[in-house]
């Protein structure tokens, strides 16, 4: 593979890394480890932590899709692998 190939996939790799890393920190952190803390805010009449498990979470994860189809299409445009 050469350098721009190299390139490209640690660009790639560095955009999933950070997507997969929130993903995790919402999902697990959010929903799970810091539940008892996030109970203690009050949305609606709702814990926060109930919020983030059922509804929260759920409006990062469409928003992730959104963002890593943009910054992929950036990628691609910068290393010119993009299509038309």
């Amino acid at each position: 593979m050469d350098k721009s190939g190299e390139a490209y996939w640690k660009a790639t790799l560095g955009l999933l890394t950070k997507i997969l890393v929130v993903w995790f920190v919402v999902s697990f952190g959010a929903g799970i480890l810091f539940v008892d803390l996030f109970n203690k805010i009050h949305i609606g009449g709702y814990p926060l932590g109930f919020w983030f498990a059922h509804q929260g979470s759920m409006y990062i994860f469409v928003a992730l899709i959104f963002i890593y189809a943009k910054k992929m299409g950036e990628i691609d445009r910068k290393f010119d692998v993009h299509e038309d």
